[in-house]
């Protein structure tokens, strides 16, 4: 075994790059060829049935205005019933042919089960599932007293998706539907003081590829990896280190930085588009793709330029960092949407 690992050792990778480079131009050309025909011929969604989760603000509330504009029926899912139906009256005026609400928490297997099966029984299938809920938190992991505190984390933004997909999918396959997750471009961009949030982003990531894999072509899978979208999360709403959720634009304006937050309508629009496409990955904006070329070949640049611009010195406040300086400096005024001035979040 390990004469075998000696000589793959040295003819393995020479051999990996010779055949990428050999297939990668067909491999390419007929990439290009059926993404043009799908963006000709995307799936119509007048009729499909339509189930998001998260889906009372921010990117979910938009994605419900999507489809409704495509004709979708839907099923919205999300804590907050009161903000629910504003969600759900508005799509029913720009088209939804019909809606329903369901409160519930992604992070209790028994809700996933029910608000599913509450799908199937009201219209005999599912077409689309939309694993958006999602909650942010903050904090240097050194500075964390109980880590369990953001356990949280990991059974809204990972479990949550996880459970959801298992109670959906038989029905899915019936209907040869899709899969569209958000995750987040912390995924794979280690981003400091968000530490937990990265790691669940990860795993997300890493479950749904594996699962596209499992799968093949029986269900499609479109993974979201967003930068800053307007938002609660980035209004400053946050899971902070005692284990409350609360809004702290401080914290905001030190994470966010001089980073442009793209409006969730603009967010929204790209991820239907791209689910109708049968896209399998979506990077919103697009610009954020290029951080993953300096995240792979070089790593330790960018671990610099996040130690310099977002870590405090030792003693003082996690809100004294240099993002923060320059984002007050008048960069929020430019580059984040107005409706983020306000800590204004909703409630019921």
């Amino acid at each position: 075994m390990d004469l075998v690992n000696d000589m793959l050792n040295w003819v393995a990778t020479p051999a990996m790059i010779a055949s990428l480079l050999l297939s990668y131009p067909p491999y390419y050309l007929f990439k290009t060829c059926y993404s043009f025909l799908s963006y000709l011929f995307p799936e119509d969604l007048a009729g499909k049935v339509v189930l998001i989760t998260g889906a009372s603000s921010g990117i979910g509330e938009n994605l419900a205005y999507q489809y409704a504009t495509k004709g979708a029926s839907l099923v919205l899912v999300a804590r907050r019933e009161l903000s629910l139906r504003q969600v759900a009256d508005r799509a029913l005026e720009i088209g939804a042919p019909d809606v329903i609400i369901l409160s519930g928490d992604v992070a209790n297997p028994d809700d996933c089960n029910r608000f599913v099966q509450a799908t199937v029984d009201h219209y005999g299938r599912l077409d689309h599932l939309v694993c958006n809920a999602g909650i942010a938190s903050v904090g240097a992991f050194q500075e964390i007293p109980d880590v369990t505190n953001y356990s949280s984390q990991l059974d809204v933004n990972f479990w949550g998706a996880v459970q959801s997909t298992s109670a959906a999918l038989p029905h899915l396959k019936r209907t040869r539907g899709r899969i569209v997750v958000t995750a987040s471009a912390t995924g794979w961009n280690p981003v400091p003081r968000m530490i937990f949030y990265n790691a669940a982003n990860a795993a997300l990531i890493n479950f749904f590829e594996t699962l596209r894999t499992e799968l093949g072509s029986e269900v499609g899978i479109t993974i979201v990896t967003p930068g800053w979208i307007e938002s609660e999360m980035s209004k400053g709403k946050f899971l902070k280190d005692h284990g409350g959720v609360e809004v702290d634009q401080e914290y905001r304006d030190a994470q966010i930085g001089l980073f442009p937050v793209e409006y969730a309508k603009n967010c929204a629009r790209a991820m239907v588009q791209a689910a109708r496409q049968g896209d399998r990955y979506l990077t919103v904006p697009a610009w954020f793709r290029t951080m993953y070329l300096w995240r792979v070949f070089a790593p330790e640049v960018v671990e610099f330029c996040y130690r310099l611009v977002y870590m405090h010195s030792p003693g003082a406040n996690q809100t004294d960092v240099p993002s923060k300086t320059m984002a007050e400096g008048g960069a929020k005024q430019l580059l984040y949407p107005s409706s983020l001035r306000s800590s204004d979040v909703k409630n019921k």
